[in-house]
């Protein structure tokens, strides 16, 4: 798969004829948004096996062969140049597709309202064949033990036909608010927890969950070692079933992370307890905050590398958001930013006439633009560009695999760079 930025007067014409592709081909797989009015700076993926390398200044084989992993010997053979052949900047080689790992992913999914919307049904359909797992979100303990249950409508019947494990995310949520007080009650209140965990094994068993996850935030500092022991004693309860356990993570850099958000979070405890965690790398631009990239690299390096010294690397599943942001400038506390997917905001640039940018520090696309009553807009958002930097952290760092929330937003360059990275496991059913 080739990743191309568009250039000042490139046309899809031109483009697949340098990658001896079809302008069809180029758009279908794209899903191009815009394919008359090309915007500079868009990222779209070239469907090709391998893909090109055009030589830089300082190049040689045997650099070029180094950064792609393979053979100087064989990089001259496949592209059948001399090996002692000088390299003229601009020229073209071809770099085969390298080996495959197998990796996991996730994407949540969250019905809203008193219906599910055909878009959130229609989107986990086209997700599902590259997903392991698939999480409807979720279900809202109560503080007597029992469910609030989200709406599932054909959840379970599209991960089945996808083999893949239906997750039952499981919240502290009052009022789609995480609440401290639930989470003591749940956490030390004996009696009650115990009805809880027969109230999750019931429904587990009614709808076909083989994965239970606890997406309890803000988890009061004095509740974390009740927290841990809650998790073990529900560990070896689902183990009974046959079921796996996993939880969601706050971002944290160390283990003396102050705020509400990180406190209650123990990552060593939950790495020696849970299958696999969620790790939510992601937010750190956000609808309440002023313009930034929502998962920039950078700090979510920061967050994984400090992850894998306190839990095993391949229990990690890195947290991905699916969309962006659109705010209006100057930032007003209080103001809230429209989110955006990444097909939108192609769109805006697009119909705005504006080029893309990217800050290579956060590794993520970014443009500005004026609206129609004159204010000034930021936008962040993902690209293929943006996604592949964080599949070269998953590979790097050895993790298990990606954490989507959440579906509902288009983004069909990201499946389609998942099978050029990785062979997703799909677990028995």
């Amino acid at each position: 798969m080739q990743i191309h930025v568009i250039k000042v007067n490139e046309s899809l014409t031109t483009i697949a004829r340098t990658y001896h592709t079809s302008v069809k081909d180029i758009i279908e797989a794209n899903e191009l948004p815009n394919p008359n009015n090309l915007v500079v700076g868009q990222s779209i993926v070239i469907p090709i096996i391998g893909h090109f390398y055009f030589v830089q200044p300082g190049d040689s084989l045997f650099s070029i062969a180094r950064k792609f992993g393979v053979s100087y010997q064989e990089l001259a053979k496949i592209n059948r140049i001399n090996v002692n052949q000088p390299l003229n900047v601009g020229f073209r080689l071809y770099i085969p597709q390298a080996p495959k790992r197998n990796a996991e992913f996730n994407a949540y999914v969250e019905p809203r309202g008193t219906t599910v919307a055909p878009v959130l049904e229609s989107s986990a359909r086209e997700a599902a064949p590259y997903l392991t797992y698939l999480a409807p979100f979720s279900f809202q303990a109560r503080r007597d033990g029992t469910l609030k249950e989200p709406l599932l409508n054909n959840f379970p019947a599209i991960a089945k036909a996808n083999r893949n494990v239906l997750m039952m995310v499981i919240t502290n949520q009052e009022k789609d608010q995480f609440s401290d007080e639930l989470g003591r009650i749940l956490l030390n209140d004996m009696a009650i927890q115990d009805k809880f965990l027969n109230n999750i094994v019931e429904t587990a068993k009614k709808y076909g969950f083989r994965d239970i996850h606890f997406d309890f935030e803000f988890i009061r500092p004095v509740d974390r070692e009740a927290y841990n022991n809650f998790l073990r004693k529900a560990k070896q309860r689902f183990k009974n079933e046959g079921w796996l356990m996993s939880t969601a993570l706050a971002p944290k850099t160390s283990a003396t992370q102050k705020g509400k958000w990180y406190e209650g979070h123990d990552y060593k405890a939950h790495g020696k307890i849970a299958d696999f965690v969620v790790i939510m790398t992601y937010e750190w631009g956000y609808s309440g905050g002023p313009a930034m990239a929502v998962s920039p690299i950078n700090q979510v390096r920061k967050v994984l590398e400090y992850a894998i010294t306190e839990l095993p690397s391949n229990k990690i599943l890195m947290g991905q958001n699916l969309y962006g942001y659109d705010w209006t400038l100057p930032f007003v506390q209080g103001s809230v930013a429209k989110a955006v997917s990444p097909q939108q905001a192609i769109q805006l640039a697009a119909s705005h006439h504006v080029p893309i940018q990217y800050d290579a520090k956060a590794q993520a696309p970014f443009f500005k633009y004026t609206a129609e009553d004159g204010k000034q807009h930021e936008v962040w958002f993902e690209d293929a560009r943006s996604i592949q930097a964080k599949f070269d952290l998953i590979k790097e760092l050895n993790l298990r695999g990606m954490s989507y929330w959440k579906l509902g937003l288009s983004f069909p360059q990201n499946w389609l760079l998942i099978v050029d990275n990785f062979n997703v496991t799909k677990r028995p059913t």
